[in-house]
C-alpha cells in the first residue's frame, strides 16, 4: 500500500483480520524490543561519559561493544526510509534523538496535550552536559526544536523549522525533572509561528529558555521530494 500525506485510503478491498492483528502484534513487539534496547543503550552511554574505569578496563569494554555491534545484522535502512515503526509525520518517531525510546540520544521526552498545546517532561543526564552541571545549550535547541516541530503537527500543520529565535535566561541543571511547553501562537498561509519555553519541573514559573520560531507547511511537491519514502511501499 503507498502512503503520502495526500493520498486517500484505498477503498474496496477486502482485508483479512486474523493477518492485520498479527502484523499489528508483530509491530509492537518490535517496538517493544527496540525500547529495551534504547533504554539499555542510554544507561551504557551514561555509565560511559561518568566512568573513572581503568584504561584495561575501558579497552576491554570496548572489544565487547563491538562485539556486541556485529550482532546487530541484516538488512539496515536506507537515509530517507522512514521506518515500519515510525508514525511520520504525525506520530511517535522511535528512534528520534530527542522523544525516541529507541534512541541512545534522547533523554527521551515524554510529551503530552495540553489546553492549548503540548507539554514534554525529561531530565537531562551527564552525557547532554555542556558548562559542569548543566546541559548543552544545544540541547535546550533541540528540545524547544522538537516539541515546537511536533505542536504543529498536533495543530493539523505539520511544518518545518524555518527560524527558531532562543533566549537563555538561566542553565539548564542536569539531573532535574524539566518541564518543555510549546503551542502555537498564530499563522499567515503556510506560515506557522510558535512560542516555547523550559523550565524545571518544580519551578515552572522561572523559565530557564525560551523560544519563538517559525515553521512552514511545505507544499505537495516539496513534501514528495524532501521525504520520499512517504511514497514508497510500506
Amino acid at each position: 500500500m503507498h502512503t503520502s500525506l495526500t493520498d486517500p485510503p484505498p477503498t474496496g478491498t477486502a482485508t483479512d483480520p486474523t493477518r492485520a492483528t498479527a502484523e499489528e502484534e508483530e509491530l509492537e513487539d518490535q517496538k517493544a524490543a527496540i525500547t529495551h534496547l534504547g533504554h539499555e543503550l542510554r544507561a551504557l552511554v551514561e555509565a560511559t561519559v561518568r566512568t573513572a574505569a581503568s584504561p584495561d578496563t575501558l579497552h576491554r569494554v570496548a572489544d565487547g561493544v563491538r562485539a556486541v555491534t556485529s550482532q546487530l545484522t541484516g538488512r539496515r535502512r536506507s537515509r530517507a526510509e522512514i521506518p515500519e515503526v515510525d508514525e511520520f509525520p504525525t506520530g511517535t518517531r522511535i528512534y528520534s534523538p530527542v522523544t525516541g525510546a529507541g534512541s541512545p540520544l534522547a533523554p527521551p521526552v515524554q510529551v503530552k496535550p495540553t489546553a492549548d498545546g503540548l507539554v514534554g517532561h525529561c531530565t537531562l543526564g551527564i552525557a547532554h552536559e555542556g558548562p559542569p552541571g548543566y546541559g548543552h545549550g544545544g540541547m535546550s535547541a533541540m528540545l524547544l526544536d522538537e516539541l515546537m516541530g511536533r505542536v504543529c503537527a498536533a495543530a493539523g500543520t505539520p511544518g518545518l523549522t524555518v527560524s527558531l529565535q532562543m533566549r537563555y535566561h538561566r542553565p539548564v541543571p542536569l539531573e532535574t525533572p524539566l518541564r518543555i511547553l510549546a503551542r502555537v501562537t498564530g499563522t499567515d498561509g503556510r506560515k506557522i509561528f510558535v512560542s516555547g519555553s523550559i523550565t524545571t519541573q518544580t519551578d515552572p514559573d522561572a523559565n530557564l529558555v525560551t523560544a519563538d520560531g517559525v515553521f512552514i507547511a511545505p507544499d505537495l511537491h516539496r513534501t514528495r521530494t524532501l521525504f520520499p519514502g512517504l511514497q514508497a511501499e510500506r
